[in-house]
C-alpha cells in the first residue's frame, strides 16, 4: 500500500543525546536540540528512546516513572511541538502502569502539542552479549501489544522502538497499513551497534520501500552504560541520507512523499506478498 504522495518535501530531524539519570538536564539538553533542528527547517523532529532518563537499574527507572498525566517530560514536549507548530515525536519516556511495572512509551504530537498516537515497545531487550554484557528490559517495562501507524500531512508513521527493528514482520505490517515513514528510537549498545544498526535499518527501508527515521542515543551514560550513536535518516531505496556520528546534536534531511510511492512502483513487495503455510519435514 502506498500513501498519497504530497507535492513538496519536507525536513525532518533526529536529535542525538547522550541522557543522564536526571530529568530536568535531559530535558534542558534535548529541548537545546529540539530549537535548532526547528531553526534548521525541520517541520517533524524526532527523538530517541530513553531521552529524559537513562537509569541502569529496574528501581531506579521504576522510583522515577510517572503517570502519563503528570508526566513532567510529557508536558514539556507538548507545550514546544506547539511553541514551534512542529510534529514532535518524543522518543521513549518512563511512563507508570500500574502493578509496580512501566511502559517504554513514545508519542506522536501534533503542532497543537495534541498526542495523536502513542505506542509502548512491544520486544523487550532480554540478551546476554559475548563478555557477558546483560540486558534485561522484561524486569522492568510492560510489553505493548499493538502496533501502530499515525497519519501526519506529510506521510503516515509507523512507530516502533529499538529491539523492535529486529523484528521485520512489524514493520512489514506497519507498511501494509500504509506507513510511508518508519521511526526507531533506539538506545543501542556500542557492540551490536557496531555490528547491526546500519544494516538492519537500510533493509527495513528496502523491504518496505519507506523512509526511516531512527534518533538514537550515544557516548558513556552515568551506570556505564555505553550508546552506539549514529542516528539515521535513510531512503527508501536504502540509501543513507544523513547519518549523526558517535556526538550530540541533530541531524536533517529533506523526505519527498513522492518517493515512497515510486519505489513501491518499481518494486511492488507489498503488492505482491502472498500467503503461505510452513512445513517441516
Amino acid at each position: 500500500m502506498s500513501p498519497a504522495p504530497q507535492s513538496a518535501p519536507v525536513r525532518v530531524a533526529c536529535v542525538q543525546v547522550t541522557a543522564g539519570r536526571d530529568l530536568y538536564p535531559n530535558l534542558e539538553r534535548a529541548t537545546t536540540h529540539i530549537r535548532a533542528a526547528h531553526a534548521a527547517g525541520a517541520r517533524m523532529i524526532f527523538l530517541p528512546e530513553n531521552v529524559s532518563m537513562m537509569e541502569g537499574t529496574s528501581q531506579a527507572a521504576r522510583a522515577k516513572a510517572m503517570p502519563e498525566e503528570d508526566h513532567v517530560a510529557l508536558g514539556t514536549f507538548r507545550a514546544l511541538a506547539r511553541e514551534l507548530d512542529i510534529w514532535l515525536h518524543t522518543g521513549t519516556l518512563a511512563v507508570s502502569v500500574g502493578n509496580g511495572m512501566i511502559a517504554n512509551r513514545t508519542y506522536m504530537l501534533d503542532p497543537e502539542g495534541a498526542i495523536r498516537a502513542r505506542y509502548d515497545k512491544i520486544h523487550m531487550f532480554d540478551v546476554t552479549l559475548a563478555g557477558g554484557e546483560r540486558y534485561c528490559e522484561s524486569a522492568t517495562f510492560q510489553p505493548g501489544a499493538q502496533a501502530v501507524v499515525v497519519n501526519t500531512p506529510f506521510l503516515p508513521v509507523g512507530l516502533s522502538v529499538c529491539y523492535d527493528v529486529r523484528f521485520p514482520h512489524l514493520f512489514r505490517a506497519l507498511a501494509q497499513a500504509g506507513a510511508g515513514l518508519l521511526t526507531v528510537p533506539a538506545a543501542f549498545t556500542q557492540t551490536t551497534g557496531k555490528a547491526h544498526w546500519h544494516v538492519l535499518l537500510r533493509a527495513r527501508a528496502i523491504e518496505n520501500g519507506a523512509y526511516v527515521v531512527a534518533p538514537a542515543q550515544t557516548g558513556t551514560h552515568e551506570d556505564g552504560r555505553r550508546t552506539f550513536g549514529h542516528s539515521l535518516i535513510i531512503s527508501p531505496w536504502g540509501e543513507i541520507l544523513a547519518d549523526a556520528g558517535p556526538d550530540e546534536g541533530f541531524i536533517v534531511a529533506d523526505i519527498d512523499p513522492a518517493r515512497v510511492a515510486e519505489v513501491r512502483g518499481q518494486i511492488a513487495s507489498l503488492k505482491d506478498d502472498r500467503p503461505f503455510t510452513v512445513s517441516v519435514v
